[in-house]
């Protein structure tokens, strides 16, 4: 069974220094198990800038058993699937530990982001290419940055817009495009389901 007072206080300490760290944890729906973490481009990396959605499933022997975390914001790196965003991570196997939390999974997450580890793989074409062809790896990386995980200002107002004119609340529609990333198909799927 998952430890909900834990699940709430871990919510609790991410949402304390989301300005310093930048990582946030929220609920996807009232079911406590299902979570999206969100966490900052690491700085110096072809990820700088962007933010980086990721979905969370807590089994139910969290915290004895891993967390579920997979990428929903499409990643160009040797050990994120760039088809699924399956993250080839081992605290989120083997060597997870119930000291660890949420923040400290998703602080490693981002870590791996500044610190791929091509010999290790989840995704062979892009640790291929990450080992022979290091310039277009960091191009690739960068146009995808650019392309999936930025959120221009401009388009969150005119997505506001359009979902407001929908006949949902500009307040829960702002919320929700935050909740998504920006992602206007998913906070409207989220809308129309409740």
């Amino acid at each position: 069974m998952i430890d909900f007072a834990r699940v709430q206080k871990e919510l609790q300490e991410c949402s304390r220094d989301i300005e310093e760290s930048g990582i946030k944890v929220t609920l996807k729906s009232e079911n406590i198990a299902r979570l999206t973490g969100t966490i900052p481009g690491p700085i110096g990396t072809p990820y700088e800038g962007g933010t980086f959605q990721i979905d969370i499933s807590l089994p139910d022997g969290y915290p004895f058993e891993p967390p579920k975390m997979q990428f929903t914001t499409k990643v160009w790196h040797p050990n994120i699937s760039s088809q699924s965003g399956a993250i080839c991570l081992d605290i989120l196997k083997d060597q997870w530990s119930p000291a660890l939390t949420l923040k400290t999974a998703l602080l490693s997450v981002q870590a791996l982001l500044s610190a791929p580890q091509p010999d290790d793989p989840q995704d062979a074409v892009v640790a291929q290419q990450y080992l022979k062809d290091y310039q277009t790896f960091v191009g690739t990386a960068r146009y995808w940055t650019e392309t999936f995980a930025k959120i221009s200002s401009l388009g969150v107002e005119e997505k506001v817009q359009k979902l407001v004119e929908m006949g949902f609340p500009e307040a829960l529609v702002r919320s929700t495009l935050d909740a998504f990333g920006g992602d206007e198909n998913l906070a409207l799927e989220k809308l129309c389901s409740g």
